[in-house]
C-alpha cells in the first residue's frame, strides 16, 4: 500500500488518531510494537492559526515514529488551509483531514463528522487543502450521518476527485458514536467500487489479530487502522503483525489482551479494597470507601492504579463491580 510516495508495505497496520492518547510518546511505543504508520492527536485549525501553545505542541514528531500523519479539523475553509500550511512546516509525512470525529463539541459545531451534513463544504475544504500543500492529503470519515444517510460509497469517489491520496473509513455513522458494531460490509463496498483507485483503510472494532486478518482477507481493505484496542495495550500491533506475517505459525501472545488488562485492574482494586478494610470485616462492598479512621495513605493505597497487592484468584467482594468482566475495546 502506498500513500503518495510513502510505501507502507503489504497489509499495513495504522494507529488511529485519538485525542489525549496518540501523543509522541505513545506513537513511539506503538512503532516499536510494529505499527506501520502513526497519527497525531486532533489538531484544531482555529487553535493552530491562533498559535495556541497546547495545540502547537501536538505538531512534534520524532524521527523514529515515521511515517506520521498530522490530523487537522475545522469547519471553515480559510483556517483549514492556513492550518495545513503551518502543519506542513512541521514536516509530517501526510496531512490528514478529520471528517469523522462524532463528539458533540466537534460535530455539533459542524466540524469532524458534522461535515457529513454539509458535503459541498466538505469537498470545498478538501480541495482547498490539497491545492495548498505539496504533502499527500488523506481523509478519515464515517459511513454517513445516520442509518438513513450512509453515503460513503458515493462520497469516496467525490473525495478522490478532490485529490486525496487515501481514505480511512470508520464503519459507523455519526449517530452511532461508538455503539453497536462497525459495518465492514459497507467498507467493503467502498473498496469494491471499480472507479475508486486510492487506498481504502478500514477502521472500527479491530480488537484482535483474527479480526485484523479478516479485514484484509474477507473485506479486501488496503490497510487496517486500530484505535481504542491499543489503549493500554500497544503490543496488540506486535500480535497482529505476527498473525498477518505468519498466520500458520502464529502463537498466543506473551502480552495480556485488552480485556485481560481491564479485568486485572479491577481485580487489583477489589483486592486493595479488601486489604485496607478493617480486619474484623468479613466482606466489603464495591466501591470501597475508607472509614473515618482510615488514614489518607491507606485511602491512597485503595486506588486501582496504585494497589501493589497480588491478584486474587476470585472476587473477594460480596458485590462485584458492575461490568467487571466486560472488555474495553
Amino acid at each position: 500500500m502506498k500513500i503518495g510516495n510513502i510505501d507502507l508495505g503489504e497489509r499495513p497496520l495504522l494507529l488511529a488518531p485519538m485525542e489525549d492518547v496518540t501523543d509522541a510518546s505513545f506513537r513511539l511505543i506503538c512503532k516499536e510494537m510494529g505499527v506501520d504508520m502513526t497519527y497525531s492527536e486532533f489538531v484544531s485549525a482555529d487553535a493552530l492559526v491562533r498559535n495556541i501553545a497546547a495545540t502547537t505542541r501536538k505538531l512534534e514528531i520524532k524521527e523514529a515514529e515515521r511515517p506520521t500523519a498530522i490530523q487537522i479539523y475545522g469547519r471553515e475553509t480559510e483556517p483549514m488551509v492556513e492550518a495545513a500550511r503551518i502543519v506542513s512546516e512541521a514536516h509530517p509525512d501526510v496531512i490528514d483531514i478529520n471528517f469523522g470525529c462524532p463528539v458533540k463539541k466537534v460535530a455539533g459545531k459542524g466540524a469532524g463528522a458534522g461535515m457529513l451534513r454539509n458535503i459541498p463544504k466538505m469537498l470545498e475544504i478538501t480541495r482547498a487543502v490539497v491545492d495548498a500543500v505539496s504533502l499527500p492529503v488523506t481523509v478519515k470519515t464515517r459511513l454517513g450521518w445516520d442509518c438513513n444517510n450512509k453515503i460513503i460509497v458515493e462520497l469516496a469517489e467525490q473525495l478522490q476527485d478532490c485529490g486525496i491520496r487515501a481514505l480511512a473509513v470508520h464503519g459507523r455513522t455519526r449517530s452511532q458514536m461508538y455503539t453497536g458494531e462497525a459495518d465492514w460490509e459497507m467498507i467493503a463496498r467502498v473498496k469494491e467500487n471499480p472507479r475508486l483507485t486510492i487506498p481504502v483503510i478500514g477502521n472500527g472494532d479491530i480488537t484482535t489479530p483474527e479480526k485484523a486478518r479478516e479485514a484484509f482477507t474477507r473485506y479486501g481493505v488496503d490497510g487496517v487502522m486500530v484505535g481504542r484496542a491499543s489503549i493500554g495495550c500497544p503490543w496488540i500491533f506486535h500480535d497482529m503483525r505476527q498473525a498477518l506475517d505468519s498466520p500458520a505459525r502464529s502463537r498466543p501472545s506473551r502480552w495480556p489482551s485488552a480485556s485481560a488488562c481491564c479485568a486485572a485492574r479491577l481485580m487489583r482494586a477489589s483486592s486493595a479494597s479488601t486489604n485496607t478494610a478493617a480486619s474484623s470485616t468479613s466482606a466489603v462492598t464495591w466501591p470501597y470507601r475508607p472509614s473515618s479512621k482510615a488514614s489518607p495513605r491507606s485511602a491512597k493505597r485503595a486506588s486501582p492504579c496504585s494497589a501493589p497487592t497480588p491478584r486474587p484468584s476470585s472476587w473477594t467482594s460480596s458485590t462485584p463491580p458492575r461490568n467487571a468482566s466486560a472488555a474495553n475495546p
